[in-house]
């Protein structure tokens, strides 16, 4: 008969979180590093024990926006186990200014309402 004192499964668990780090240096590519640690746990410990920071230098760990689970967070927010935290990389282009460039290149004719015409209809309709 076990002890009452021992520790069941329940109870290590609680002791323990499962998180996943999440960053992707470029399209297309994501490095993924599941961890188990020991709770309580912020963001930036998951950060340092993931490995990422050593890996890619190009991550400042205080400048370098993160998230959990696509929600903004701070470094010092805690984890809850099967939490990902997510490391987003800074934009190369302001969405405002591509769409800009593709307007330019492609033309009034070629988008939004002017797509397609019917024959005899008002342009727009």
């Amino acid at each position: 008969m076990p002890s009452s004192s021992a520790p069941n499964r329940s109870t290590v668990s609680e002791h323990h979180l499962r998180v996943t780090v999440v960053y992707s240096p470029a399209a297309r590519e994501v490095q993924e590093v599941c961890l188990e640690l020991t709770a309580p746990c912020s963001v930036l410990a998951a950060l340092q024990q993931s490995g990422l920071l050593a890996v890619f230098p190009a991550i400042d760990s205080l400048q370098t926006a993160v998230g959990v689970w696509g929600r903004k967070a701070g470094l010092d927010q805690l984890l809850r186990d099967q939490d990902r935290v997510e490391v987003y990389r800074p934009l190369r282009v302001d969405p405002k200014v591509a769409r800009r460039e593709r307007f330019a290149s492609q033309g009034s004719r070629g988008v939004g309402l002017f797509v397609k015409n019917r024959a005899g209809a008002k342009a727009g309709y």
